[in-house]
């Protein structure tokens, strides 16, 4: 397939193919027991240790990648930040390791990204192919963190693109939920259950290919208070499904972690009272902010709040 660039158009206008066609991230997970262990436990095949990472590779969506927060790169259509939460922890690290080795970053990390990229190309909205993020995975990889799962089967994108355009039919009903119910069975709840074995499988398979990693898990932050937010541009009754659904992923996620024995950095609970609809936000509404964060995505206090978690379970 040739590597060809397209042609280049403004860069604006660039930004706007990504905002009109990355699946827009949309979760308001709820808290509960995260997966953790002790100092010195065993944990992702090694030691629990404070030494510094030598190659640490970041794999995940637009969640980790986080659009347009400063500095942004276009990165073939990814659009990963230089201010996201992976620069920022391979940032502390190497200010941890003093005269030490350098902590290596591989951030591979990419917008729209699902499981399935783990180990398939990705074509990205500039149409551009990009490898399997595995690809960056070696025997000498020491540290991998991952923030999967919310593209899968596309619950991200029927949140916050399909459930949206269904509110005028029953602004105080639940449309969105009606809509998605087949045979006394829920879609998006359905897919969810799905995306915990993929999940579990991705870990799997990070550690047949880096056996020495220590692997953490990052879930999603809230993006709602738990009495539902205007600026999610739901139906009355579609905020409570649409929680719900959030519910049920940020459960596979725990399950997941804690089936494989992957730590989980607990970006949910962190990030309770900094909703889109909070006096300070960790996520954009929605609304798109060319120099701060594509719309319903992380801003950069977000990422950084998730670095500091990373750092912090590095540390125990």
């Amino acid at each position: 397939m040739s590597r060809t660039r397209p042609a280049r158009q403004p860069l604006e206008r660039r930004h706007r193919m990504l905002a009109a066609g990355v699946a827009l991230a949309f979760v308001a997970l709820v808290a509960g027991c995260s997966s953790t262990d002790d100092g010195g436990e065993k944990s992702g095949g090694r030691t629990a240790t404070t030494d510094v990472p030598t190659r640490y590779v970041a794999l995940g969506d637009s969640f980790t990648a986080a659009p347009f927060v400063p500095n942004a790169v276009e990165a073939l259509g990814c659009y990963r930040s230089t201010g996201n939460y992976p620069s920022l922890v391979a940032r502390g690290l190497r200010d941890a390791a003093g005269n030490g080795p350098a902590t290596e970053l591989v951030d591979v990390s990419c917008s729209a990204a699902d499981t399935t990229h783990m180990t398939k190309p990705q074509t990205t909205v500039l149409q551009q192919r990009v490898p399997p993020q595995f690809e960056a995975l070696t025997p000498e990889t020491d540290l991998v963190t991952i923030g999967i799962g919310g593209n899968d089967f596309n619950v991200f994108a029927t949140l916050t693109g399909r459930c949206p355009q269904l509110a005028d039919r029953d602004p105080k009903g639940a449309p969105c939920r009606e809509s998605l119910q087949r045979g006394g069975r829920d879609v998006l709840t359905e897919a969810v259950g799905r995306t915990q074995k993929r999940v579990r499988t991705v870990i799997e398979e990070v550690r047949e290919r880096s056996p020495e990693a220590r692997i953490l898990l990052v879930n999603y932050p809230q993006l709602t208070p738990k009495k539902g937010c205007d600026n999610l541009m739901l139906a009355r009754g579609d905020n409570a499904y649409a929680r719900e659904v959030a519910e049920r992923l940020d459960q596979a996620l725990r399950r997941a972690a804690e089936a494989t024995d992957a730590e989980l950095v607990d970006l949910w609970s962190a990030s309770e009272g900094h909703d889109i609809c909070s006096d300070d936000p960790w996520v954009n509404g929605p609304e798109t902010d060319f120099s701060r964060a594509l719309q319903f995505h992380p801003f950069a206090e977000g990422q950084q709040a998730a670095a500091d978690l990373v750092l912090e379970k590095l540390r125990s």
